[in-house]
């Protein structure tokens, strides 16, 4: 059901400028009334962030592209700029440190800057989670209307923190450095089903503790005050206590596809589980497509009623598993139960990185609460060197940064790295034959001295969460075919869309293995550091500074062995797709989802100094090693070898 006139009334909606261009552009002739002109601008925001299908052209890739587009126009409006950041919070800073036994601190530019960062980061991040949250595609999740979903981000722009003594949110300001309010998706459920059922004439049917409380919702109702209602529904929803969640002894419940709504809906009312399913509208939903699990463990009169899992289907198929911790991960003590479930779908396969990971976890802050030692392999793990915690939440679980903050970070990189103090190196003048770890800055020169030093075998600009791309590709001689590919990234459950499988196929694959050395830099590290460049000037740049493009069978390759969720495009010969456009090799993810994409990179497409492009190049001779430009070297040597071998056994 929509309702532009809810908007009209709210913000005067019709006379914005955004809605009136929204008119002007239109394709079709908008009559002049405020509720078409409204209901066009949403139409309009919803081909944005769920744009049509379009044969050759997935959906996903093209919402993800355009939020990509949207989202730093959000973060220039509403995210804080440095220059806004009160003196006070620094002020602050100082008197947490001197309460902390620090003494008196000095803040000094290192110290400012490194705060903007994190204050900047944690705004966007947290609204990214709503952005991310109410443009979602899967309407078995955020069941509702564009003009509430418009209502709720709207209204989130506006708010604070939430003060948990005085039950409210704290109003937003130009100065604000606090992110943006939490998303509580059981909370939120209960806000737009209110508001919905209002307007439908419908009985809410919440069960209220109270007459008090009961007259205070409604006069939140009546006014359509999102943060009063938001607040409301946060303290309605109460978590299970800690020795509740102890006892995992409890049942399985399945809720039959197309069964009754209410009985889910009731049992999961009031526990906080941050499920949006407690709302009506989203369980019914869900009921429609799916048949919904549950475990329940036991209360204190050993009956099951405490929700600590949700395994909801959809079309045959796990859609999506859910705990009750923190941003819907899986608490602690119930990942064995989970993944004795998951062996009854014929798809809980699937899931089964996310079960060990888990364990892992959970075993790791065990035996830091014990004062055990990690080991290097459990470090590892921890720091993500290898490959991303996965868990069952929308975020990650929080215990990983709980952890490490209890860490002595340069007492495990030593340990994790393999090396002594004097062995790392954090300017390029440092470096020496005695060198393996270079931690620091990234760009064409120092890149230019690290080729000579092949001792050096780990590279990060910040340890451990940026770790520059600079390695050696060894493709595997079995892989040589478009149709090998295909097969063997869907058996790695990785994602080849149609632009990607359009170049795939116009690939020429090495029938034997070969070596390629590969280094990775953005727009800004090739020598562009304010403005938007060409994919030619881009080539171009590289070539002289001794870069090569890749051969087109590196794209595949390496998205079959590179685990990393970092986004890259493939700098390499143009090959046309099916429209006639000339792409290259990009790899990215969705989700949890690493994707083989095609991106069009004709020769005069712009990119922005932040864009990443693979580049091939030659080791020096000490390094060993050959690069792919050397594959006609390779052939050639190959080819003497042969020919002496036939020489000498006639």
């Amino acid at each position: 059901m929509e309702n532009p006139n809810f908007l009209k009334q709210k913000y005067n909606l019709h006379n914005s400028p955004e809605v009136k261009s929204a008119a002007k552009f239109s394709k079709e002739k908008i009559p002049n009334n405020p509720e078409d002109q409204i209901q066009n601008y949403l139409n309009r925001l919803e081909n944005v962030v769920n744009p049509a299908k379009r044969e050759g052209h997935p959906n996903e890739d093209r919402r993800e592209r355009n939020l990509n587009l949207l989202k730093p126009t959000l973060y220039d409006n509403f995210v804080i700029k440095p220059q806004d950041i009160p003196e006070s919070f620094f002020e602050n800073q100082k008197r947490i440190a001197r309460e902390q036994g620090h003494g008196d601190i000095e803040i000094t530019d290192e110290i400012r800057n490194q705060h903007t960062e994190v204050i900047i980061s944690d705004q966007r991040s947290s609204l990214d989670n709503w952005i991310n949250y109410l443009t979602s595609t899967d309407n078995q999740e955020v069941p509702y209307p564009d003009w509430l979903k418009y209502w709720s981000f709207r209204s989130i722009l506006g708010m604070g923190e939430y003060d948990k003594e005085k039950k409210q949110f704290t109003k937003r300001s130009k100065g604000t450095t606090k992110p943006f309010p939490d998303l509580d998706r059981e909370a939120l459920a209960y806000v737009l089903d209110a508001v919905e059922k209002k307007y439908k004439k419908e009985e809410i049917g919440f069960d209220f503790n109270d007459e008090e409380g009961k007259k205070e919702f409604e006069k939140f109702l009546q006014n359509e005050n999102f943060p009063k209602l938001y607040a409301w529904a946060i303290e309605k929803v109460t978590p299970a206590s800690k020795e509740l969640l102890a006892n995992t002894e409890g049942e399985w419940k399945k809720y039959e596809q197309g069964s009754n709504h209410l009985p889910l809906v009731e049992s999961l009312q009031g526990h906080g589980t941050g499920w949006c399913t407690a709302g009506e509208s989203t369980a019914q939903a869900q009921l429609k497509d799916g048949d919904f699990y549950v475990y329940y463990s036991y209360d204190e009169n050993k009956k099951p009623t405490i929700p600590r899992v949700a395994i909801r289907m959809q079309e045959g198929r796990i859609a999506e598993v859910r705990g009750i911790a923190h941003e819907q991960n899986l608490d602690p003590y119930v990942n064995d139960i989970v993944k004795e479930k998951l062996t009854e779908f014929p798809d809980g396969k699937e899931y089964e990185k996310k079960t060990e990971d888990m364990k892992k976890l959970t075993e790791i802050e065990k035996k830091i609460k014990t004062n055990q030692e990690l080991t290097k392999e459990e470090l590892i793990f921890l720091y993500e060197i290898d490959d991303k915690i996965q868990g069952f939440g929308y975020n990650e679980d929080p215990r990983i940064k709980e952890i490490r903050k209890k860490r002595n970070i340069e007492d495990d990189k030593l340990t994790i790295l393999e090396c002594e103090q004097k062995q790392v190196a954090n300017k390029p003048e440092d470096i020496n034959e005695n060198t393996k770890v270079y931690i620091g800055e990234w760009n064409i020169e120092i890149f230019q001295t690290i080729k000579n030093y092949p001792n050096v075998s780990h590279l990060y600009e910040s340890f451990p969460d940026k770790k520059i791309f600079m390695r050696e590709l060894e493709t595997d001689p079995s892989i040589n075919s478009p149709e090998k590919a295909e097969k063997e990234l869907r058996d790695k459950n990785m994602h080849l869309s149609d632009g990607g499988k359009d170049i795939l196929y116009k690939t020429q694959f090495s029938q034997e293995k070969e070596k390629y050395n590969l280094v990775r830099f953005t727009a800004k590290q090739l020598g562009f550091p304010n403005s938007v460049v060409t994919t030619d000037e881009i080539y171009e740049k590289a070539k002289k500074i001794g870069l090569e493009l890749c051969p087109t069978e590196v794209g595949p390759h390496l998205r079959l062995q590179e685990r990393s969720r970092e986004c890259m495009l493939i700098a390499m010969k143009q090959i046309r797709d099916r429209d006639g456009n000339l792409d290259v090799f990009a790899l990215h993810r969705v989700g949890d989802e690493l994707v083989l994409d095609g991106r069009v990179a004709s020769p005069s497409i712009r990119w922005s100094a932040h864009s990443e492009f693979c580049f091939s190049f030659l080791q020096n001779k000490r390094g060993n090693m050959f690069g792919p430009q050397s594959k006609n070297l390779a052939s050639i040597i190959r080819g003497f070898k042969v020919g002496v071998k036939k020489y000498t056994t006639k």
